[in-house]
């Protein structure tokens, strides 16, 4: 059986620049999709269950940089949802950013690409979570 190899970020800045990269391409991504007439709804769920699911590796990709940048080993990173959340409290303003992870997972992670939620609202917020998180840990 072939060794599966993947793209290893070495530095928190390298994790930090692909999260800002992540979330330009999510963003572009579901701005694909249409509005509907009320302006409240996206009309095509494809485009924005993938811009989702992208914005919310964005997040996660930030918390990697910053967990890389506190000196953890590229092979101990979170390697699930609930590793993520143990790591968030090493991280400081621990309350603003566990807000903002928490509307990242909910709105992009399950409603929006689990749920195929289009709601502009659910989504905006949700993006505006991971642009705040990867503002905090590139600091």
């Amino acid at each position: 059986m072939a060794k599966k190899h993947y793209a290893q970020i070495l530095t928190k800045e390298q994790a930090i620049a692909e999260a800002w990269r992540y979330l330009a391409n999510a963003k572009e991504t579901i701005a694909k999709s249409p509005i509907s007439s009320t302006g409240k709804l996206y009309t095509v769920a494809k485009y924005v269950r993938e811009g989702a699911g992208i914005a919310y590796l964005a997040a996660l990709k930030a918390i990697d940089g910053w967990l890389i940048g506190s000196g953890v080993p590229y092979d101990k990173l979170p390697k699930s949802i609930e590793e993520y959340w143990l790591a968030k409290k090493k991280i400081p303003q621990n309350g603003k950013f566990t807000d903002n992870l928490t509307l990242a997972y909910q709105n992009l992670h399950i409603a929006a690409y689990y749920h195929a939620q289009i709601d502009i609202n659910i989504i905006k917020d949700g993006l505006i979570a991971v642009k705040e998180i990867i503002k905090m840990l590139e600091k």
